[in-house]
């Protein structure tokens, strides 16, 4: 598949594994695809980063990024789906980290990776999978930025939800990439 990636995907992907060394992860994730999204300055996918206001926030989305981190990685529907059978995440949270440390449920567990490329989890591979099908579902051969941010905000989980509070959801990223025709169902092509 990654024959199929252009530069700019492909630049995307190495950020990500790069992100993911830099801070010593044990795998890339969808956070890693996304915070090397917001690094590229040239693009479809840059374009639509900038137009939907999340280059300038960029700070605000790493910060809803480390609070799901700090969850363990647990989405939005994770928690409101806890919070209707009367658990509170977050106080379940801060009791673990009073007892076990700050961080203790991120995804990586605190470990640092052995030597080498960290793996690609398995919400990574889901949306890099998600993005060959957006790019075939929008009628494109290769797959570029655009299709892997696409992905992220058709991949339910945390990045999927700081992309959605940060006003970048499926629609209005198709919107910013395509114009006003650019969302007219084909999310439903690319799930």
């Amino acid at each position: 598949m990654f024959e199929r990636f252009t530069k700019d995907a492909r630049a995307t992907v190495t950020g990500a594994v790069d992100h993911a060394g830099r801070t010593g992860a044990s795998t890339v994730t969808g956070e890693h695809l996304l915070l090397a999204l917001l690094d590229q300055e040239a693009g479809r996918a840059s374009f639509a980063l900038t137009a939907l206001g999340l280059v300038d926030r960029r700070e605000s989305v790493e910060a809803a990024l480390a609070e799901a981190r700090r969850r363990g990685g647990m989405s939005r529907a994770d928690v409101d789906a806890l919070a209707d059978i009367g658990i509170d995440l977050t106080a379940v949270v801060s009791r673990i980290e009073e007892a076990h440390g700050e961080g203790a449920l991120r995804d990586d567990g605190g470990r640092r990776r052995r030597a080498g490329r960290p793996a690609f989890s398995r919400e990574a591979k889901k949306a890099l999978e998600k993005s060959l099908r957006v790019a075939v579902g929008r009628g494109d051969r290769f797959i570029g930025g655009e299709h892997l941010l696409l992905a992220l905000t058709a991949t339910p989980g945390p990045v999927a939800d700081v992309l959605a509070e940060h006003g970048a959801t499926y629609a209005s990223v198709a919107r910013a990439l395509y114009g006003d025709g650019g969302a007219d169902g084909r999310e439903r092509k690319a799930g």
